[in-house]
């Protein structure tokens, strides 16, 4: 792709020593940082919050804990679709940003943040105070209007927060150009930074905002959590003049329909001996911005391009056309097999934190928040990629040829391993757990929760980076927000089928009481739900080991020839991939 389609904020072609580089996504870089020190801490102690205040069963808090994260996940791919289709990434994650905002100042109480912290603050919008722990059976859970505006509050934040994620991710890869040997390298090192900054956000945010939600309460942590998004889109407005813009192509998913169509009505036609003769348009009065060669596989999807005389758009597409339906087709195993693996990983992300608050949460004599035992796992992510971008990836780069050391479907694949070894020790760990607490022995530290939190760090900067380097890169030009969304589709997707199995599981085991139906995880049985969902791990991994196996980059992934890091390029042809 080069610099083809890329422009400055004038809309002039841009200058690659003025526009682009590691300087322009030194602003993205802030903005993921300030929104997730606004987010990540809800998202984690959120489930707590609906326990705690607004005293819901552990299935509700549960469900509504996933669902609200399954929506910031979800959302994502509207602003992804705008982007890619009708305005630039900058001005998609500015118009979502205010909306944020927007939703968390309104007056009244008409909106996101301000919704929340208004109900934390005033006594009559939740229920009345009570001993959840000890006394469960005395609590009156949240209900009626009051539940209402609670869920108002939650979903309104997902509709500005999602499509920001999956443009500032696109925003920030455009600002390297992938065939330049020189810029390659740090566009690979670019998605190890995002997530460091997603990262650092939450480390941030579980430090401060859990401290001020501990002891100054909920209501004036929304209130920060709103500034930390006002200060995130004043940063990125002023790297305006610096950005690498991609210009809008049209709606992507229009283009795709058009060849599912117009392969349909062709579909008694035969393919020309000579593939050069299939439609494309190379005189630049296309709107796609990269043009794609006929690749093996899916033929009948070809037909779409076959030159018959009708040459309405329902009727006659061109190969890029094409083959942006292709890398859709190819890629859907990839996504399947992944939403499949991130069920368990979204489940024991909220169950750890009922876990530790149902621990002995003591430091000496400090006691502290279950949920900042993520700072464990968050401390571990920030040096694992520092280490593992500055050092490792060299090493691997020299020692296997690949340009980022292995394959994005490697690297995703050992997170989905570590995700089953974290869910058998969480079962082992609350079993152990369980049995002391009906001996009614002295509880257990919540620090033995530190090995599946760390094993749930590994997972996140090797499975959440590599899939979305993989759907960034494969992505054709006109598609690369939707690419990035794709990964958090994922991500959301597999909290509803949480959520779902949730139920699932509670209505099958509704003779024996429910695995989690109990008024607490003592009630409960929490352990034979990790060890189920250790099994779900486990067949999620193998068949996408089978997917990725049978998967074929559109670019291989070696550096050919392999010579030095920063003089290396990319070859562009197809290869299988090596998992």
């Amino acid at each position: 792709m080069a610099l083809q389609g890329l422009v400055d904020w004038r809309g002039r072609p841009v200058n690659p020593t003025r526009h682009g580089g590691v300087k322009a996504t030194m602003f993205v870089y802030f903005l993921i940082v300030a929104t997730n020190i606004a987010n990540v801490p809800m998202i984690l102690n959120l489930v707590n919050y609906l326990l705690g205040t607004m005293h819901m069963s552990i299935k509700d808090a549960s469900t509504t804990s996933t669902n609200f994260f399954g929506a910031i996940c979800f959302f994502s791919f509207l602003g992804a679709f705008i982007s890619d289709s009708y305005i630039k990434r900058f001005y998609t994650i500015l118009v979502f940003a205010l909306i944020e905002i927007m939703a968390s100042i309104i007056i009244n109480g008409q909106g996101g943040y301000t919704i929340l912290a208004v109900q934390a603050h005033i006594p009559s919008l939740r229920p009345p105070p009570c001993d959840i722990i000890n006394h469960p059976n005395e609590c009156t859970p949240v209900s009626g209007r009051n539940l209402s505006l609670l869920n108002l509050g939650l979903y309104l934040i997902p509709i500005g927060e999602a499509s920001l994620r999956a443009c500032a991710a696109a925003l920030g890869g455009d600002q390297f150009d992938g065939d330049d040997p020189a810029e390659l390298p740090s566009k690979i090192s670019f998605f190890n930074w995002f997530e460091f900054c997603f990262s650092l956000g939450g480390l941030v945010g579980l430090i401060v905002m859990a401290w001020v939600q501990d002891t100054a309460g909920w209501g004036l942590s929304f209130v920060l959590a709103a500034l930390m998004v006002v200060a995130g889109t004043v940063v990125v407005v002023g790297g305006l003049p610096f950005y690498r813009q991609q210009k809008p192509t049209g709606s992507p998913l229009t283009r795709i329909l058009q060849v599912f169509i117009a392969a349909f009505r062709k579909r008694k036609l035969s393919l020309p001996e000579n593939l050069m003769e299939l439609h494309e348009i190379t005189d630049g009065t296309g709107t796609n911005v990269e043009l794609m060669e006929t690749t093996p596989g899916f033929k009948f999807l070809d037909k779409a391009a076959v030159v018959d005389g009708d040459t309405r758009s329902w009727s006659l597409c061109t190969v890029t056309q094409v083959e942006e339906a292709k890398i859709i087709l190819r890629m859907l195993p990839i996504f399947l097999s992944s939403v499949l693996s991130y069920v368990p990983f979204a489940l024991l992300l909220t169950l750890t934190v009922q876990q530790g608050a149902t621990m002995d949460t003591r430091l000496g004599a400090t006691s502290i928040p279950p949920a900042c035992l993520f700072i464990v796992a968050l401390l571990f992510q920030l040096s694992f990629l520092v280490v593992y971008d500055r050092a490792v990836v060299p090493r691997l780069r020299r020692a296997t040829g690949y340009a980022g050391g292995v394959t994005n479907l490697q690297r995703v694949g050992v997170g989905f391993a570590s995700s089953a070894v974290a869910l058998a020790v969480a079962a082992a760990v609350e079993g152990r757990r369980r049995s002391g607490a009906s001996a009614a022995d002295p509880p257990m530290s919540v620090f033995w929760l530190t090995p599946q939190f760390l094993l749930l760090g590994v997972m996140d900067v090797t499975s959440f980076v590599g899939l979305l380097e993989f759907f960034y890169s494969e992505a054709s030009a006109g598609m690369k927000s939707i690419g990035g969304a794709i990964v958090f589709g994922v991500l959301g997707i597999a909290s509803w089928l949480g959520s779902l199995l949730i139920r699932v599981v509670n209505r099958a085991t509704a003779r024996h009481g429910g695995w989690l139906g109990g008024a607490s995880l003592n009630d409960s049985r929490l352990d034979l739900f990790y060890w189920l969902l250790t099994l779900v791990a486990l067949v999620a991994f193998f068949l996408y080991l089978f997917c990725a196996w049978m998967y074929s980059y559109r670019h291989d992934p070696k550096m050919q020839p392999i010579i030095e890091d920063d003089k290396s390029s990319p070859a562009s042809s197809t290869k299988k991939a090596a998992v």
